[in-house]
């Protein structure tokens, strides 16, 4: 008897004719090109015309740029493949001949990566469409970046216009050495919620700060005491981290403002930990406005959230195992939880599984180069997503699309 056909081998199969040079060239002019959240209408022409000339029927315009294209190829399981499209308000540095032309934009996240990964393996798998069965659906979703596009798309009917998953996958470039596929077993991202505050005060002359009540030096005691809720109101064996990642006041050096605007940024990984946060949050700051004398209570008010990442424990299992045999079994492991955040599992109704892993990318040359004596030390001394400097090795591009076609295949062929 033959031998049963492997994901692996299926994979192989489907992924070696892609034309990697064209996909390099795709992923080059993305990043050339970068758009802001909600911003992404070349970015979402591009790949959809890329899906169009694969067969996929294409919808356009999905909360605003969003592109879903469906592939419907017999019976079988309805599988979802999603790829975030926005950029960043970075200014570049990579120095890279590709490099953004956009002024104080940048492709610093990967997504114009991400984006890469799906248009490969959307066109694989249609081109082998003989070797499977079931419906492909593929996202390319806005906005990640702010934390709206997966709700956005939510909102304008996902869930009611297209076939329903019984399957929703992601992933995400990260630094590390290019070659290895992180993969997390239940919770995979941590909870994001940003707070946004405003001191009230009395404005006046620098030279009489006794006339006024001085929002800053309130705001100064405000990011200091709330370092403290992490350290002291949070136990060790849990994990939480509050920034205050904006402090806007004032105009002038000899004026003292009425008004003082913090913004902080709280990441969680239990929702009674978030909950004793947000309420230490609101506690320390009316106590210290109240005890600087501020004519009027603070504005305390929530901003964008993202939900945590908790991939189903079987899908992660079978997808961890199809990418073991795909790129060895020294390639998956598991890095634990991270603190970063995501909206993607907003794109999966209720009771449908997920699973979203990392695809590594440091290149050789950086990593070698970079200090730290283990993995751990070194990904804290490479540049990371959000910095100016990331720049993906080229060496990922056809393997991201793998990682896709094989946890796509791994649910046709079950």
């Amino acid at each position: 008897m033959p031998e049963p056909v492997t994901v692996a081998h299926r994979t192989e199969e489907l992924t070696a004719g892609l034309d990697v040079p064209a996909l390099t060239e795709f992923y080059q002019d993305l990043h050339r090109h970068p758009e802001l959240s909600f911003q992404e209408q070349r970015t979402a022409a591009r790949l959809a015309g890329r899906f169009k000339d694969a067969g996929y029927e294409v919808t356009e315009g999905v909360a605003g740029t969003g592109v879903v294209g469906v592939l419907a190829n017999g019976d079988g399981p309805v599988v979802w493949l999603r790829a975030d499209m926005d950029a960043l308000p970075v200014q570049e540095a990579t120095g890279l001949p590709y490099a953004s032309t956009v002024p104080g934009v940048m492709h610093a996240c990967g997504h114009d990566l991400h984006v890469t990964w799906l248009a490969g393996a959307a066109e694989a798998l249609a081109a082998g469409r003989d070797a499977w069965s079931g419906t492909l659906v593929v996202v390319g979703q806005p906005a990640e970046e702010n934390g709206g596009g997966a709700a956005a798309m939510v909102a304008d009917g996902l869930h009611e216009r297209f076939p329903r998953p019984d399957a929703l996958f992601g992933q995400h470039v990260a630094p590390g050495p290019a070659g290895f596929y992180p993969h997390t077993t239940g919770l995979a991202m941590s909870a994001s919620d940003d707070i946004d505050v405003v001191v009230h005060g009395v404005g006046g002359h620098g030279s009489r700060p006794e006339s006024t009540v001085d929002p800053v030096v309130t705001a100064a005691h405000l990011v200091t005491r709330l370092q403290t809720v992490v350290s002291r109101e949070v136990a060790a064996k849990e994990s939480a981290v509050l920034t205050v990642g904006q402090l806007h006041a004032g105009i002038r050096n000899n004026v003292i403002p009425s008004e003082a605007r913090l913004g902080l940024n709280l990441r969680t990984q239990d929702p009674r930990v978030r909950e004793r946060i947000l309420a230490a949050v609101r506690r320390i700051v009316e106590g210290e406005c109240a005890a600087a004398g501020c004519p009027r209570p603070p504005e305390v008010t929530a901003g964008s959230r993202f939900p945590a990442t908790v991939n189903d424990a079987r899908l992660a299992g079978e997808t961890a195992a199809a990418h073991r045999a795909v790129f060895g079994e020294h390639t998956v492991f598991d890095f634990g939880p991270a603190m970063g955040s995501e909206d993607f599992s907003l794109l999966a109704p209720e009771g449908v599984p997920y699973d979203y892993w990392f695809v590594t990318s440091t290149p050789a040359a950086v990593w070698e180069a970079a200090p730290g004596e283990d993995l751990a030390g070194k990904i804290d001394a490479v540049p990371s997503n959000h910095s100016p400097h990331f720049a993906p090795d080229l060496s990922v591009v056809l393997p991201g699309v793998r990682t896709l076609v094989s946890a796509a295949l791994s649910r046709f062929l079950a």
